[in-house]
């Protein structure tokens, strides 16, 4: 059984075809990453798993449990720290997490988890203080733990990162990357792609409502062939080899960026094109293919 399940989903808004026919089955035990330019669709994908909105037709189901048809199950089994910070200004930490947790049907017993949540994201000498006087950080941290006090076995980050410190985004991570040790399933949005490349197995790229990419992240690297090799040389020479001239990326003063195919165009090669024309090398770096690159190619 796959924890998420999505199968032919359009959306429609007046003008909009926000979902367009997308098919996506995300294993159980994966840190799967959905990614896309703004208005790609992706906010609008987690809205009808979390059944905030309802599809146009398709079908989405959570561990197993159709999103519409049995849609108590489906919940149980899924938590979402949204995009946007949304609060009741007048409750404490700890009143927002019991009352989360009632929502679900979880008394007393939930107690202990709500304090291992507190602690794990720094939050327990919070407690006793009204959301309305947190930080920024702070109440999407209370987020994050309202999304988790029902222990859900899917977990959708939306946006987690954006616009928080470099402390959180740390804390966030340690946490993320322990729950999924644990065998939860971790769905992330993320415009930092450098978050995505370090944290997911699976990758999804959607665009204009379509999926136009699902691979690992090492499929995904490799559909980018080409590396970046920055070559320093002492004096920069009058003309460079003309084998080189086509590869030549970049120039400045005496750096030199080569764009080289992994397979036709050999580093060596081109090293040794440069000491035969009598060009001293100084300093050179390899810049291998990143998955910004990737996603910059398949959704322009």
């Amino acid at each position: 059984m796959s924890a998420v399940s999505i199968h032919s989903l359009h959306k429609h808004y007046p003008g909009v075809h926000a979902l367009n026919n997308v098919d996506l089955t995300i294993p159980q035990g994966e840190f799967f990453g959905l990614l896309g330019p703004n208005g790609a669709g992706k906010t609008t994908l987690i809205s009808v798993m979390a059944g905030l909105t309802r599809a146009t037709s398709g079908e989405v189901s959570v561990m197993g449990f159709d999103v519409v048809k049995q849609y108590r199950q489906a919940r149980q089994h899924l938590g979402v720290v949204p995009q946007e910070v949304v609060f009741d200004p007048f409750f404490t930490v700890g009143e927002m997490l019991r009352i989360q947790s009632g929502y679900f049907g979880l008394g007393r017993s939930n107690r202990a988890w709500i304090e291992e949540l507190l602690e794990t994201l720094h939050l327990t000498s919070k407690m006793n203080t009204r959301m309305r006087a947190l930080s920024g950080g702070m109440k999407r941290r209370v987020l994050i733990a309202q999304a988790l006090v029902h222990r859900p076995a899917v977990l959708v980050l939306d946006e987690p990162t954006a616009g928080v410190d470099v402390e959180l985004r740390k804390i966030l991570w340690q946490f993320t990357t322990k729950l999924h040790q644990e065998g939860h399933t971790i769905i992330l949005t993320t415009h930092y792609l450098e978050e995505a490349e370090a944290l997911c197995n699976q990758i999804a790229i959607i665009n204009q409502g379509e999926v136009v990419a699902l691979d690992s992240k090492q499929g995904l690297l490799a559909r980018n062939p080409y590396r970046m090799l920055r070559v320093t040389v002492s004096e920069a020479p009058e003309k460079l080899p003309e084998r080189l001239v086509p590869l030549l990326h970049e120039q400045k003063d005496t750096d030199f960026t080569f764009r080289l195919h992994r397979k036709d165009d050999p580093i060596a090669d081109v090293l040794h094109a440069l000491r035969h024309a009598g060009v001293e090398i100084m300093d050179l770096h390899i810049g291998e293919p990143t998955l910004e690159s990737v996603f910059l190619t398949l959704t322009e």
